[in-house]
């Protein structure tokens, strides 16, 4: 193809002087169109190349590529022709789609924000708490869709209605008792349409289908997180070397970030230095005995106060007599307590309140406000329990505190479970029903709860540290306290999932305002932490901790709830059943009547109720895992063989580099030793005889 030239083709600029404006205009507009003429033979590629090679401005190339479209458009178009520019529109659009999503993408520009002001350590609590928001709002999507909806639209299973009076937004008992918030407003009835909509099947379906998929993904993030921040950061290019030069955080931009980030990076740079020190420098035995005795002296103060914490729960929540003889002896004590209290210590746990008693309902409230106490107090406890003990490291002291932490909250957890799912059902009518509105509880107590530490925890002690006492400082943001929070109230609204459908509204505007508020309140009362050591493997450990043992112990209570509890006799879609799950025995035996619906029930009967099935299921997945671990470990063998081959070559560059210092060094030895000058005329020597051997 020719290429465009800026003169006419006919000879030289010389050559055309004596010619006119208007030929020398000709030429060059011949000129063009023969140029679009060729390119618009090309293919769109080769096209698209040629116009980008052209030596002319921009817009000239513009109106090149204009003409060539415009003369395009005018022929016939051809069959390749039109399927590249059908690919080229698709790939346009797609472009567009794209763009478009990531501004419907909830929090971008936020997140953004917040990265380059406080950093990467700060962002991922944000991070966490938005991949939170993703599972309730799944969840409450597919509960509204599958389990709400057609109920509501079939007939609510409401038999009496108490009016409302703005208690119940607090202790969800009242009003809501039979409203679709919580399992006793469903029935199981058998929805008439076409096709037959079974509601026991539907919830119990829907409840089953979301903690796979939360399981499911789980699991894959917990996967991913350990692959990049524990197995890929770890070996020799993890120290010193790779933290000064690759660990800073690009995406900070506030000066004030930036000042925090130096201060954080020189404060690892240092706990590098003293863990490699400690390593040389050993302890004497009587040291170790010391910190040893240290070190079990705080665990066993910890351990006390968490099984102190959970056997109050138990006492108070299982004997009444206890806060009966508790109240009087405390009555009899202290005359300043009134009657009213005393009441409400009386009705707190009490299985039998009456629905019109304002006092006795607010009394519910009495055991999620000692849960939550416990949950503040305690954590406060542990961090001066630890201030005895002398960590080296303050990683070491962050993953101790972590771990006394969940233990107290699991504990305090583990009990209520026990106590909802041993005591209440016998008690109880509706008892599926007062579990959901006691989880519920808890929920809305521990986020008044948070509010409050938000105001008290960060603002006032931000306004006292700033004014008052300015060596206290700005307080620092604990992202661990803060995810161990929102760990602690995503395992609550797991545990009540089955109990109470619409409970991830609850979840759902709590994360958002929570959001918000921590947002504004890190910009205005708090400073990123100093501490952010790979804060990316605490986040791995953090998922971990939120898979085992909160997901895990959520899965074996609705497991057991579904398998071993008979339901309710007078509410909720499984009354009348001996279990829940005899919903499925009951489905199984109704499609084996039909012929095309044989196939399930023997698969059912023959393969999902087999115990060799799921040997064979648990023999393949250990043959799978041995499988991988091989490779696993084949892989690790080969980064250690490569890590030694890149060791030795640098040895050898370094004494290939001291032989050439060495002969370098010898060669300067050599220039500068400077001969004088001589006569190099041959002369001849008269007594030349007496220079010959004497034997000659």
């Amino acid at each position: 193809m020719r290429r465009m030239s800026v003169f006419p083709q006919h000879g030289t600029a010389l050559g055309n002087l004596g010619r006119t404006a208007n030929e020398i205009r000709q030429e060059a507009e011949n000129s063009k169109s023969e140029l679009v003429s060729d390119l618009v033979n090309l293919s769109a590629g080769a096209r698209f190349q040629a116009i980008r090679s052209l030596p002319m401005p921009f817009n000239e190339r513009k109106t090149v590529r204009n003409r060539v479209n415009s003369v395009k458009l005018s022929k016939t178009i051809l069959t390749a022709d039109c399927r590249q520019q059908v690919s080229r529109s698709f790939r346009r659009f797609c472009a567009s789609l794209a763009s478009a999503m990531q501004h419907l993408i909830i929090w971008q520009d936020t997140l953004k924000e917040i990265g380059g002001r406080f950093g990467t350590s700060v962002l991922s609590y944000f991070l966490f708490l938005k991949w939170l928001l993703q599972f309730n709002l799944f969840s409450l999507i597919i509960n509204f869709c599958f389990i709400t909806i057609p109920q509501i639209v079939h007939a609510p299973n409401i038999s009496s209605t108490t009016g409302f009076r703005g208690l119940e937004l607090l202790t969800g008992v009242g009003y809501f008792n039979q409203t679709v918030l919580f399992y006793g407003g469903y029935n199981g009835e058998v929805i008439v349409s076409k096709p037959a909509y079974n509601m026991q099947l539907a919830y119990f379906f829907t409840i089953a289908t979301y903690l796979v998929l939360c399981w499911v993904s789980l699991i894959y993030s917990m996967s991913r997180s350990f692959q990049k921040n524990f197995v890929l950061e770890t070996g020799p290019v993890s120290g010193g070397a790779w933290r000064l030069l690759c660990s800073w955080d690009f995406s900070v931009v506030n000066e004030k970030a930036i000042q925090y980030n130096k201060n954080n990076l020189a404060i690892q740079l240092k706990e590098s230095l003293s863990e490699r020190l400690q390593e040389k420098n050993k302890m004497s035995l009587s040291d170790r005995i010391k910190h040893l005795s240290l070190h079990l002296l705080a665990w066993l103060l910890s351990l006390g106060l968490a099984l102190g914490s959970c056997a109050g729960i138990y006492f108070l929540g299982t004997d009444p007599d206890l806060v009966s003889s508790f109240t009087v002896w405390y009555h009899s004590h202290f005359a300043c307590i009134s009657h009213s209290c005393a009441y409400v210590l009386l009705q707190a746990f009490s299985f039998n309140h009456n629905p019109n008693d304002l006092r006795a309902e607010a009394s519910t409230l009495l055991l999620p406000v000692v849960v939550s106490l416990i949950n503040l107090i305690v954590p406060l406890l542990y961090s001066l329990i630890s201030k005895i003990e002398s960590y080296p490291n303050p990683r070491t002291k962050i993953y101790i505190s972590i771990i006394r932490n969940v233990i107290l909250k699991m504990s305090v957890l583990g009990i209520l479970c026990f106590y909802w799912l041993n005591f209440v059902p016998d008690n109880i009518s509706c008892w599926e029903t007062f579990v959901g509105q006691s989880v519920y509880r808890l929920l809305i107590i521990d986020f008044i709860f948070c509010l409050l530490g938000i105001f008290f925890g960060e603002f006032l002690r931000n306004v006292i540290g700033t004014m008052w006492i300015q060596s206290l400082g700005v307080p620092e943001f604990d992202i661990a306290r803060n995810v161990l929070d929102l760990i602690y109230a995503q395992t609550l609204a797991w545990i009540g999932i089955y109990f109470s459908p619409l409970l991830p509204v609850m979840q759902v505007l709590k994360l958002f305002i929570i959001f918000y508020l921590k947002k504004v309140s890190l910009s205005m009362n708090c400073q990123p932490p100093k501490h952010t050591g790979r804060a990316a493997q605490i986040q791995t450990v953090f998922i971990a901790l939120l898979f085992f043992p909160s997901f895990v112990g959520v899965l074996s209570m609705v497991a057991y709830t579904v398998w071993s509890l008979k339901p309710s006799d007078q509410c909720g879609p499984f009354q009348g059943l001996d279990t829940p799950f005899q919903t499925i025995f009951n489905w199984t035996d109704s499609i084996q009547n039909f012929p095309k619906g044989n196939w399930v029930w023997w698969i059912f009967e023959n393969i999902l109720r087999s115990e060799l099935f799921y040997y064979l299921i648990s023999l393949i997945v250990l043959v799978i895992t041995y499988f991988l671990w091989q490779i696993t470990q084949g892989r690790k063998q080969l980064i250690k063989t490569l890590r030694e081959q890149i060791v030795n070559e640098g040895k050898d560059k370094a004494f290939l580099l001291n032989k050439l210092q060495n002969l370098q060094k010898e060669r300067r030895e050599i220039a500068s030793y400077r001969p004088q000058d001589f006569d190099q005329t041959p002369h001849f020597n008269p007594n030349w005889t007496n220079t010959l051997p004497l034997d000659m």
